[in-house]
């Protein structure tokens, strides 16, 4: 193993399987100072003071990055927090995750409320944690501050939010947003269901499930893209498009491409592995917004990601109290907990679906590194952070909420079968989780660079 000198290499991480932007292949990845110094061959020499760890045939991957979690802490904090939700992270391969503005309180809307959100989550991350910052009818005069002081970009919706102090925008309200951020070259991540269109939708509340699927139509979703590239064209600013649901407003997105809008899109592991079909009558662990749909939407989604229509899988991991998942579809909260659990979830649906852990690398990590502007993420390479997920693909477990790290153990996963058992995760050259064991935090606070 080559050392120039100027490197002081002091872990050397093999396997016969490590997914590097050129492909699988057996390597050892030398690690000095948090750092990818450089992937070698796999019998490279082991240098003097380095210390070996040989997985195997364990499958190295990027360390996961998740763009879209509500971690709503401070204020909500009976809901889920930083301590307890970078934990399930990293039992779950996610090395990086970005947190989302509201159900916290405050909301991140304000620099100063950006401030008071990363003094409480500086001690209690256990995985680096960036934030972004949200854009509201009243807050476009915050909007370049928050971006000065280092958010990844801006959330916000077009349909209400679910909670009083993170109201929606109206068109005009997101055209002065939008014409805002394209000012300083910032980006728009957006809740994309149209609230005409679900006004318009049958609300008849209660236990069964296609009710509450009435209730969220594609075509809410649909309109609300379309509109959204409009805007996005005649401004010239970059926007994304959150937890795609409505496989209908792929062509839309493709053809805003075509044409040079600036429009990326993830999904989310729900609407890849569960369906409308299978959901219980009363089981509102199943509930987010906008909804799981049935088997042959979730089937155009995978060939969005097939395609590159869809960028990214993130978890949009929106906890709550158990109490709040009430038997009413109407009146339960929606968010569905996946953060320890996306990996192995979308590693079983990809393997079915004849896809590959390169492919789930690809969209689960590099692709969220690359959408935030994360260059030292995503990928396993010289000069990234060394973060790891050391992955065994073909072992299976049964999903037992009562081993889940988020705070309230509501899962829609209970009972699932699983491929894919996290064997250790790695923060930069750190093993913070060892077959289940969690270490102390060591976790960073980010801040957007470029």
């Amino acid at each position: 193993m080559e050392n120039d000198g100027n490197v002081d290499v002091n872990l050397v991480l093999r396997s016969t399987r490590v997914i590097t932007p050129e492909g699988t292949r057996a390597a050892s990845v030398a690690v000095a100072d948090g750092r990818i110094a450089a992937v070698l061959p796999y019998d490279a020499e082991v240098p003097a003071g380095a210390r070996l760890e040989d997985v195997g045939d364990h499958v190295v991957l990027p360390g996961l990055v998740d763009t879209h979690v509500h971690v709503n802490d401070p204020g909500r904090t009976e809901w889920e927090g930083f301590w307890t939700a970078t934990r399930a992270a990293a039992a779950g391969g996610i090395t990086t995750l970005i947190d989302m503005p509201l159900n916290s309180l405050p909301p991140t809307t304000t620099v100063d409320n950006l401030r008071t959100k990363q003094d409480v989550a500086r001690p209690k991350v256990h995985i680096d944690v960036g934030f972004w910052g949200g854009a509201l009818p009243d807050n476009v005069k915050d909007l370049r501050p928050l971006h000065d002081a280092g958010v990844f970009g801006f959330k916000c919706f077009l349909s209400p939010s679910g909670v009083d102090e993170f109201p929606q925008l109206d068109q005009d309200q997101l055209a002065a947003s939008l014409a805002e951020t394209a000012g300083f070259g910032g980006l728009m991540i957006v809740h994309a269901e149209d609230p005409h269109h679900l006004d318009a939708a049958p609300q008849k509340g209660g236990a069964r499930y296609t009710d509450f699927l009435a209730s969220r139509p594609r075509d809410a979703e649909n309109t609300a893209i379309a509109g959204l590239i409009d805007q996005a064209r005649r401004l010239g600013a970059r926007v994304h498009v959150l937890h795609l649901s409505s496989s209908d407003a792929l062509p839309l997105i493709a053809a805003a491409r075509r044409d040079g809008v600036r429009i990326t899109v993830e999904t989310c592991p729900h609407f890849l592995t569960l369906t409308a079909e299978e959901i219980p009558d009363g089981a509102t662990e199943f509930k987010c917004c906008p909804p799981i749909r049935e088997a042959s939407n979730q089937d155009a989604l995978w060939d969005g990601l097939a395609d590159g229509t869809i960028d990214c899988i993130v978890s949009d991991h929106s906890p709550s109290t158990a109490d709040l998942k009430t038997p009413d579809f109407a009146t339960a909260w929606g968010g569905i907990s996946s953060l320890q659990l996306g990996l192995p979830a979308i590693w079983t649906e990809a393997r079915r679906r004849g896809r590959t852990l390169e492919d789930v690398a690809r969209w689960m990590s590099t692709a969220p590194a690359r959408l935030a502007g994360l260059d030292r993420k995503g990928a396993i390479e010289a000069g990234r952070d060394a973060d790891f997920a050391v992955l065994a693909p073909d072992e299976t477990f049964t999903v037992d909420p009562a081993e889940l790290h988020h705070r309230n153990r509501v899962t829609a996963y209970a009972g699932k079968t699983l491929h894919g058992v996290v064997k250790s995760t790695w923060l930069r050259g750190v093993r913070i989780v060892d077959n289940g064991t969690l270490a102390e935090p060591t976790g960073r606070l980010l801040e957007r660079t470029k």
